[in-house]
């Protein structure tokens, strides 16, 4: 949902080590993010296309962002986490919320709550045969839940999307080493519901009053991860001897856009492109990707960016993990 930040890094890698041993894979067979033989990653900068009973906690992340109209930059640094639930095998539910610092210079370190998130997500359609699925799916950021002081918006924005996955294990022998590729993402349009806002602000030495009126226009959201498994290069094509560690590592690169549409922001795209890798396994998996700015209105210095993701359908297959309607 929403391409996060911090320094909670260490936290992060101490976790990391006390986890990666109690939960290495036990099976070679993965029951979250299935589709035929192919095991698609929870992604980081792009929403992945399953509903699933699933945590991201934390996901941390460190980006300058580029400032507007001659303002300077800003470093915006961010925890958070997001948790969904699925309420049919088909039908699920989710919920972010994140704790953010902004460091500009010149000014002091502001720090605060973002907006509340929430989505909705319906799986449409699945073949196993050929890896493939599309999702239905609608998220909502909710106005004023967040911080003035980490500049929370006071209007909500509603974004309608289309998420799809599509696994290369259909190809023919000739180029099976093309069988590991894989390719998800999504497609959405983000309609904020307040076209603009106004602020007053007061000159403190004449007294004089100006009004500034900002613009919020409609965006279209869109964006891609390729990713090349070698847990589905060892079990499905060929077994190269990399060993329970290295073979559930997943490289990727992630490509996360937003286009304005209207009040004159219309064609000024934003975006970063992520490389990075994934390792899974059978209970969690964690993940590091690199925040590279695409042109001048997004950012001039590489980010970074983690997450530690917990497989809740995988954990507690029985109880908290299972849908709450069906089987």
């Amino acid at each position: 949902m929403s391409i996060s930040h911090t320094r909670a890094r260490r936290l992060v890698a101490a976790t990391i080590l006390a986890l990666s041993v109690s939960l290495l894979p036990s099976a070679s067979a993965y029951a979250h993010g299935v589709v035929g033989k192919r095991f698609f990653p929870a992604t980081i900068a792009t929403d992945d296309p399953f509903v699933a009973d699933e945590l991201s906690l934390p996901t941390v992340s460190s980006f300058r962002e580029a400032g507007e109209n001659g303002e300077p930059s800003t470093r915006t640094e961010e925890v958070s986490a997001e948790i969904a639930k699925r309420l049919t095998d088909e039908f699920g539910l989710s919920v972010g919320y994140g704790w953010q610092r902004l460091k500009t210079s010149g000014e002091s370190d502001r720090t605060g709550w973002g907006n509340l998130e929430l989505g909705a997500k319906y799986q449409l359609f699945t073949n196993a045969e050929h890896e493939a699925l599309i999702s239905l799916g609608v998220d909502a950021e909710v106005g004023g839940t967040g911080s003035r002081r980490v500049d929370a918006d006071r209007f909500s924005t509603i974004t309608p999307t289309v998420f799809f996955g599509k696994g290369l294990g259909d190809l023919p022998d000739s180029v099976a080493f093309l069988r590991p590729f894989a390719v998800t993402g999504l497609v959405g349009y983000g309609i904020p519901t307040q076209a603009k806002s106004s602020q007053r602000t007061t000159d403190p030495d004449t007294g004089d009053i100006d009004t500034d009126i900002e613009r919020h226009p409609n965006v279209i959201e869109w964006g891609f991860a390729i990713e090349y498994s070698l847990p589905y290069l060892q079990a499905n094509v060929r077994d190269v001897g990399l060993g329970s560690f290295l073979g559930r590592i997943i490289p990727l690169v992630e490509f996360a856009f937003e286009t304005p549409t209207n009040r004159g922001e219309s064609g000024k795209t934003k975006g970063t492109i992520n490389p990075g890798f994934l390792w899974a396994g059978q209970q969690m998996q964690f993940g590091v990707e690199a925040i590279i700015p695409v042109n001048d209105r997004t950012g001039h210095d590489v980010g970074v960016r983690a997450q530690l993701h917990f497989f809740l359908d995988d954990i507690f297959p029985t109880t908290v993990g299972k849908p709450i309607f069906g089987k």
